[in-house]
């Protein structure tokens, strides 16, 4: 027991909830019996002076905080927790993981970036000596290039609203400011931003710029670390916001901005109002954004794309689509009987026009499209009517393929202005770093099949999180025989063998379903109810009625309903509305559906479903992550309310555990992170010692420079490689920096002095010479003086003799 005075820090001890964790206190006053604490959250806690003895002091490192949580005493979840929090307060959102920066979202605008910030960060020796900050990602990436001369990769991930999209925004910046030529290909690679944000980002309950996409922007240098270009891969677009949004949601942000900035004459011409008039943007009851500028926006989006090349004929073009995409929202059909069979008419002919109009499509051929269908049989085509829901499904799906071809225009548009692909004949150097910002993990009241995807996507990015940072680097300790404490972790492997990795999972069936003829809904769930009853990361329905599963992901359990799960799949375009595109005068409309259009009735049966393509490009994204160094940005969200600087202890803790940031800390505290094969280390360190390497073998110099420069704790040699801690390897990289930096000075000195004995020598061999012709030049002046005055002597003797 210690006895615990005035402005002694403690732990109070936590309650018996799952997410209970201890938290902070300081004694306020000792009152005879009684102690006051004031804990974290400000609230007063009065416990009797014997429970007080028996509490646990705080160690000072938690009590001041640290920029890099391996330096906590009190290693353990709180200590974790409350060292975020009290730099969350102090305005310091960046906090170090080892490597791995945690970065907080504060939910407002910090002085803490622009050209200055990039300067400070670019010319540091080594940025991590400099507070936490996400420029210094950046820097260490670039750094890590140029020293390894191979592809690096910045993975950024977190919950949805934790600040992704920002701290992308944040890392491509950096980038292209150190890259030392401010030309216009790194001016279009932001310019690519302000377009992709609009058309694929939009205001949800729990962010006002959500990504409703995932994207992987690969920014190229070349041997000389500049920037020559850049790509961006995309992936799955969520398609059922451009028809249905919840409340308090919107659609997609062009929407908004076109109708806002947008002049009154070119609103008339696309037959536009306001943004109240239109179905699919009103559905969720916000037209507006706090603190977004609609009109503002869609002035920086126009200029924008005229930086990257866009057209002013494919910028009408585009929005002559986006227009159409809120007409067609409009259009409402009526129930009828037709031979005893449901069908429908269009009950709004008037703004088929106009949408017809924008696609250049006959109007006739737009309504027959939506309120019949098409069947080839014994030779011949059969035109049957559809009801009204079935109707309005066919529109919604006309829709929904509209504008994700534009969306994927729009894509390969930005990539043909910023993307160089190397020739066959360059043989130059070329290296990437690759930022990822992918859509955070959801959990709604309704979840579908988007959601089910985009927690797929979170699955595997947390699974090469715990690849990288626990599996491969224990199994490396294993092979390389380094005594170690292993680490125990959560691994979400067997999550992704059910979902997408062991024969039956979830998206074989899905697939299986969907190209059935008679596949449902109810029969998909069948198939997975028998398939994966047991497994234990599975949550079946409570009754055969209800159309509901569970999946417990690493994030938590998520509950996720059947219907329209095989149609979000399908994706396809149906033959009658191929031939609506088809009928169209537009060569852009045209172009975009080119695919499509030359794809027979049984070739687009047998396409690839969505799933499937969903889960062959994130295959080829982690081989690409693989392949890359990676460095990793955990973005926290501090509330569920978007409320500046309010940190709620339990959501935060929640990520903090599910993302495996204790076991992160503990492993990047006792392992090392830093490590060579030996002949890279002499050849990169061998300068730094005096005595002769020339008939050890690369091991025995290895230990013989690491014992002279390290001493002999913290490190350790494996069969084929040195494994060293992060803080050793910065003193290396110094100290090598520091003599090479002094030999450079040594030569720059020598050359100095031997330029200026060069320019001595010739100096006075031109004065030398400077003095022989003016010698020269003044004794010849003087001769023919001479010759002249005895020529006048001459003359003058002659003429007196005569």
């Amino acid at each position: 027991m210690a006895f615990k005075a005035q402005g002694d820090h403690v732990w109070l001890e936590a309650g018996d909830g799952e997410n209970d964790v201890a938290i902070g206190a300081c004694v306020k006053e000792v009152q005879g019996a009684s102690v006051i604490l004031v804990d974290d959250e400000g609230k007063e806690v009065v416990i009797d002076r014997s429970v007080a003895e028996s509490l646990k002091h705080m160690h000072p490192s938690s009590v001041e905080g640290v920029e890099n949580m391996i330096e906590l005493g009190d290693l353990d979840e709180a200590g974790i927790l409350r060292n975020l929090l009290i730099r969350y307060r102090a305005n310091k959102i960046y906090t170090y993981v080892g490597s791995v920066l945690v970065a907080v979202n504060p939910y407002c605008s910090f002085p803490i970036y622009g050209t200055a910030y990039i300067s400070r960060y670019q010319k540091a020796v080594n940025a991590t000596d400099l507070p936490p900050h996400i420029y210094a990602t950046g820097e260490m990436s670039f750094a890590m290039m140029k020293r390894e001369k191979h592809n690096q990769c910045v993975v950024i991930s977190g919950e949805s609203g934790a600040g992704k999209t920002e701290s992308t925004k944040f890392i491509l910046q950096y980038l292209t400011a150190v890259s030392g030529r401010h030309s216009t290909i790194e001016e279009q690679i932001l310019d690519a931003n302000p377009i992709l944000e609009a058309f694929g980002n939009a205001k949800t309950i729990r962010n006002d710029n959500s990504s409703r996409f995932g994207k992987y922007i690969d920014v190229h240098f070349n041997d000389s670390w500049v920037i020559e270009g850049a790509k961006i891969d995309h992936y799955l677009l969520e398609q059922s916001r451009i028809v249905a949004q919840m409340p308090n949601e919107r659609n997609y942000h062009i929407f908004y901005r076109m109708l806002a900035g947008m002049s009154p004459q070119e609103k008339k011409s696309l037959h536009l109002t306001h943004a109240q008039d239109y179905y699919y943007l009103s559905q969720g009851n916000c037209l507006t954004c706090e603190g977004m500028d609609d009109a503002y926006e869609y002035d920086v989006i126009r200029k924008a794309m005229t930086a990257l090349w866009f057209t002013e004929e494919e910028t009408q073009f585009i929005f002559r689509s986006i227009a159409a995409v809120l007409h067609l929202g409009n259009i409402s059909f009526e129930a009828k009987m037709e031979d005893n069979i449901e069908a429908c008419d269009v009950m709004n002919p008037e703004t088929v026009a106009a949408a017809a109009d924008l696609l250049q499509v006959p109007k006739e051929h737009m309504e027959e499209a939506f309120t019949r269908k098409s069947t080839f049989a014994e030779g011949e085509m059969i035109y049957s009517p559809v009801s009204v829901e079935r109707a309005t499904d066919i529109r919604d799906a006309f829709v929904k393929g509209l504008y994700s071809k534009v969306f994927i225009w729009i894509v390969n548009k930005i990539n043909s202005s910023i993307y160089k692909p190397r020739g066959k004949d360059d043989t130059s150097g070329r290296q990437s770093i690759g930022v990822l910002d992918i859509f955070g993990f959801e959990k709604f009241d309704m979840n579908s099949f988007e959601q089910l995807c985009i927690n797929y996507a979170n699955e595997n990015l947390q699974q090469f999180f715990v690849a990288q940072i626990f599996k491969n680097e224990q199994e490396e300790y294993d092979r390389e025989g380094i005594e170690w404490n292993f680490v125990t972790f959560v691994d979400n492997q067997e999550v992704l063998d059910m979902l997408a990795e062991k024969p039956m999972n979830f998206i074989a069936l899905i697939d299986e379903e969907s190209r059935f003829p008679q596949g449902t809904d109810e029969s998909f769930l069948d198939k997975l109810n028998y398939n994966h009853k047991d497994n234990k990361h599975f949550v079946r329905p409570k009754s055969r009625v209800q159309s509901q599963f569970g999946v417990v992901h690493f994030a938590g359990t998520v509950y996720y309903d059947t219907t329209g799960f095989l149609d979000k799949n399908r994706n396809t375009f149906s033959a009658d509305l191929v031939d609506l595109i088809s009928s169209s005068k537009c060569n852009f409309f045209l172009n975009m559906f080119f695919k499509e259009r030359s794809m027979g009735t049984e070739t687009r049966k047998r396409s690839p479903t969505l799933g499937v393509q969903f889960r062959r490009s994130l295959d080829v994204l982690m081989k690409t992550l693989a392949s890359c160094r990676s460095f990793f940005v955990r973005c926290v969200k501090p509330n569920n309310y978007k409320k500046p600087m309010e940190f709620d202890r339990e959501l935060c803790w929640q990520q903090l555990r599910y993302s495996g940031m204790l076991e992160t800390v503990r492993i990047r505290k006792s392992g090392y992170a830093m490590r060579h094969t030996f002949e890279e280390f002499v050849t990169r360190y061998h300068m730094l010692v005096r005595d002769s390497l020339r008939d050890m073998s690369s091991r025995d110099a290895s230990h013989l420079i690491a014992t002279s420069l390290l001493g002999q704790e913290n490190w350790k040699l494996g069969t084929k490689r040195i494994f060293l801690k992060e803080s050793q390897d910065v003193l290396l990289e110094e100290s090598r920096a520091q003599l090479l930096s002094s030999k450079i000075i040594f030569l720059q000195r020598a050359m100095r002095r031997y330029l200026r004995m060069r320019r001595a020598r010739r100096t006075r061999k031109g004065a030398v010479l400077i003095q022989s012709r003016w010698r020269g030049y003044r004794n010849r002046k003087a001769f023919l003086a001479m010759k002249r005055g005895f020529a006048r002597l001459q003359a003058t003797f002659r003429a007196r003799k005569l």
